[in-house]
């Protein structure tokens, strides 16, 4: 959207990742991948966006559909959407109801899901939004449709959720303005104003770091270093409920990169002890509860997960796929419409066990990191869905010293 050309370095290549460079491809921007590694990517500016000549599919990504969505739903263009069987099964509505107030269109089945007909407004104007869902997406699919809109987009938010979009909003020069009160953040867009191209270095992912992160926890005498992890406040509640729970981990050499903190993460063996996470907590650390629920197993004592309706709605519904494959190697737990609770044994659990992973990477790699402690081999039912967030996982896993079959 900006216009001009932007240079991005560190670039997760991941499913997801791609199947958004194929999208805005054929909305008009120019992708390539320098023999560097660099991605230099020729924007279409403001309203730039072309009518794309076929159905765009974006696979497994549900970040994708719905800033896209929002990023299309201002631009006078109709476009058709889907995605994979697991992302034609996830919830739209919770962007196509503020996005219709810009006086956009939306044709789809039954319940608002993919496929979907996107028919872009042709005079946007602004509009006041206030989240029904802690959800970034939601949030940032308004922003990026404000972008295109006359006049200011205004969004309220109660709880907390991650902020990269409005950090990157402002580095790209976008009218941005962030407001603070007691109880609510209230971010400001003046729309159709400019964005210049930037140079982007993407810090590593913290949901991608969590993996080897829990796994060095759960294995006796680890020790490992994980550069360059992302320290935005807004993503950070694992790392907090970890040393929360004993977990001993040098944070070093803090700095900002791309815009964002980052630091060095040194993570030691921990016995751990059971805890209670709060409610508030979970818009910074939504997807790292299915590996704190199998770290949580081997931990002594309860861990309650609270707040995390979200979870039932993801790739999986994935605290009842934790909770089935936690049972299944003798770990007693239970479950709600909004919470998990695990009860530690304090020692490995028992394995042995094919779990199922409905074809959700988090639930696969959490439960492979659990296999790493467990008496007997935990198998998992198909790998290939990691490949949606963490390409490289097996190798990662395989350089601290893992062992896969």
């Amino acid at each position: 959207m900006a216009a001009g050309k932007s240079k991005i370095e560190g670039l997760l290549e991941s499913e997801d990742i791609m199947a958004t460079v194929g999208c805005m491809r054929k909305l008009g921007a120019n992708i390539s991948k320098r023999k560097d590694g660099i991605w230099e990517v020729h924007g279409c500016g403001i309203k730039g966006f072309s009518e794309p000549d076929e159905v765009i599919n974006l696979g497994n990504s549900g970040t994708s559909a719905r800033l896209i969505v929002g990023a299309v739903s201002t631009s006078p263009i109709t476009c058709f959407f889907t995605g994979d069987q697991s992302l034609r099964r996830r919830p739209m509505d919770r962007v196509i109801d503020p996005l219709q107030k810009f006086g956009t269109r939306f044709f789809s089945r039954d319940k608002l899901l993919l496929p979907l007909c996107v028919v872009g407004a042709n005079n946007p104007v602004g509009i006041v939004s206030e989240a029904q869902v802690a959800s970034a997406q939601v949030k940032s699919a308004i922003l990026l449709a404000g972008l295109n809109a006359l006049g200011e987009t205004r969004y309220t938010e109660r709880i907390s959720t991650r902020d990269h979009t409005e950090r990157l909003l402002t580095s790209f020069g976008a009218d941005i303005d962030i407001l603070f009160s007691d109880d609510a953040k209230v971010i400001k867009v003046n729309g159709l104003c400019e964005l210049n191209p930037q140079e982007i270095i993407v810090p590593a992912d913290p949901s991608s770091a969590a993996f080897p992160m829990c796994a060095a926890l759960m294995v006796s005498g680890s020790e490992i270093l994980i550069p360059n992890v992302c320290q935005n406040p807004t993503r950070i509640g694992l790392q907090e409920t970890l040393v929360e729970m004993g977990a001993k981990i040098n944070i070093s050499n803090q700095r900002i990169l791309g815009g964002e903190p980052v630091a060095d993460l040194v993570v030691r063996y921990s016995p751990l002890k059971g805890v209670v996470v709060p409610p508030e907590r979970a818009p910074s650390m939504i997807d790292e509860y299915p590996i704190l629920a199998t770290l949580a197993s081997v931990a002594e004592g309860t861990t309650i997960m609270k707040g995390i309706r979200e979870l039932r709605v993801k790739e999986s519904d994935r605290i009842k796929a934790v909770a089935q494959g936690l049972i299944q190697n003798g770990v007693e737990v239970d479950e709600t419409e909004d919470s998990l609770t695990v009860y530690g044994k304090g020692s490995p659990v028992d394995g042995g066990t094919l779990i199922k992973t409905h074809s959700d990477h988090r639930i696969a790699m959490s439960f492979i990191c659990l296999n790493l402690a467990s008496k007997d081999p935990i198998r998992v039912d198909e790998t290939d869905s990691i490949n949606t967030s963490f390409k490289e996982f097996f190798q990662s896993m395989a350089n601290i010293g893992a062992n896969f079959e």
